[in-house]
């Protein structure tokens, strides 16, 4: 039984990392790209704030079978889309 909860839990991370790896080739396509490029994809922010080195980030959060889905986008001064990190989407 030791043998088949260590499959199923291999089962589990393999679909997880596969889904993260998703996210990460649609979206973080995006980085290198103007905020407007992102704002026309996916529409306005559910929130934004400026982080720690003055950088603005937008956050699109969703649902999935009633799972949050954070996705955030740190935007430098001259508006270009620097960074791309997901959390909870599946």
């Amino acid at each position: 039984s030791i043998s088949f909860l260590f499959v199923g839990c291999q089962t589990i991370k393999d679909k997880s990392d596969a889904v993260a790896k998703k996210e990460n080739q649609e979206y973080g396509r995006l980085v290198g790209k103007k905020v407007g490029e992102l704002k026309k994809e996916l529409g306005a922010p559910t929130d934004d704030f400026k982080n720690e080195f003055g950088n603005i980030v937008l956050i699109y959060k969703t649902k999935k079978f009633a799972i949050p889905c954070d996705r955030k986008f740190e935007i430098d001064d001259n508006n270009i889309v620097i960074s791309f990190s997901s959390s909870g989407c599946i």
